[in-house]
C-alpha cells in the first residue's frame, strides 16, 4: 500500500513543519524527493541528512516558489538528479496574522506571491515535465479556507484560491492523467503557528477543545494522506479537498 518507488517528487516549502515531515514520509515511501527551501538551508540540510540516513533519496533546491525562474531550475535540478517527476507537493506558504486593517500593499503581495502564484507557477513547470503517462498534485490548503478566523482573512483568501484553482485544475488536466487533490490541515504545530504565539496560547486550547480528536496536529499527522494521494492507490482521486484536522471544521 502507497507504494512510491521509483517516483520522483518535489515538495515546496520543505525545510521544516507540515513540508519537512511530507518530505520524510515521501522518501521512507520509497520517492526520491527534492527538498525546496526559500530561505532555512540548514533545515532543508536536516531534512535531507535524515531522509539519506533512512535510505532514502533526497537533494535540497533553494529556490523562491514566486520566481518562475527559480522554479524553472528547481525542476531541472531535481530532473538531472533523480530523472522525471511525477509528484509534485505545493506545501509553501507564509502568514501573518494581523487585523486587517493592518493588512499592507506588501504583505498581501507576500502572502499571494508564494500561497497562489507559487502553485501556479510549479504546477506550469510540472506540466512540462511530468511523464505523458501523467502525476499527482497535491496543494496544501487549511480549513481556513472555508471556516475563515478573525485576524486571518488574508491568509483565508490565499487558502481558497487554491482550493478553486485545484478544483478547475483537476478538471482541465484530468484528460492528461494528472490528477490534482487538496489536503486542509486543521490547526498544527510547527515553527509557523509557534512564530505566530499561536502554540501554547489560549487560542490553541480553544482550538484543540473544539478538535473532536482532543488536541492540536503535528505535522507527521498530515504526512500520510499526501502519501496516498501520491500513490496510485489514489489513482481514482481527482478534484478532492480531504480535511486532516482531527475532524476540526
Amino acid at each position: 500500500m502507497n507504494d512510491l518507488t521509483g517516483k520522483v517528487a518535489i515538495v515546496t516549502g520543505a525545510s521544516k513543519g507540515i513540508g519537512a515531515a511530507i518530505a520524510k514520509a515521501l522518501a521512507s515511501a520509497g520517492a526520491a524527493v527534492t527538498v525546496n527551501y526559500a530561505s532555512s538551508k540548514s533545515g532543508a540540510d536536516r531534512t535531507v541528512a535524515e531522509i539519506l540516513k533512512n535510505g532514502g533519496k533526497a537533494i535540497a533546491v533553494q529556490g523562491d516558489v514566486g520566481s518562475s525562474a527559480d522554479v524553472k531550475r528547481m525542476f531541472e535540478e531535481t530532473q538531472a538528479k533523480f530523472g522525471t517527476p511525477s509528484v509534485l507537493v505545493n506545501n509553501a506558504a507564509t502568514f501573518e496574522f494581523e487585523p486587517f486593517e493592518n493588512v499592507s500593499e506588501e504583505e498581501f503581495h507576500k502572502e499571494y506571491n508564494t500561497n497562489v502564484l507559487g502553485p501556479i507557477l510549479t504546477i506550469q513547470q510540472a506540466l512540462k515535465h511530468f511523464p505523458k503517462t501523467g502525476g499527482s498534485v497535491i496543494n496544501i490548503s487549511s480549513i481556513s479556507s472555508k471556516n475563515p478566523v478573525p485576524t486571518a482573512v488574508l491568509y483565508s483568501s490565499t487558502k481558497g484560491a487554491i482550493d478553486a484553482l485545484s478544483a478547475g485544475l483537476a478538471k482541465e488536466l484530468g484528460p492528461r492523467n494528472i490528477r490534482v487533490n487538496v489536503v486542509a490541515p486543521g490547526g498544527t504545530e510547527t515553527e509557523g503557528t509557534e512564530r505566530i504565539g499561536l502554540v501554547g496560547s489560549e487560542q490553541q486550547q480553544i482550538m484543540a477543545a473544539a478538535t473532536p480528536l482532543g488536541r492540536f496536529g503535528q505535522p507527521e499527522d498530515i504526512a500520510p494522506t499526501v502519501v496516498f494521494l501520491a500513490s496510485d492507490d489514489s489513482a481514482w482521486l481527482t478534484g478532492e479537498r480531504i480535511n486532516a484536522s482531527g475532524g476540526l471544521r
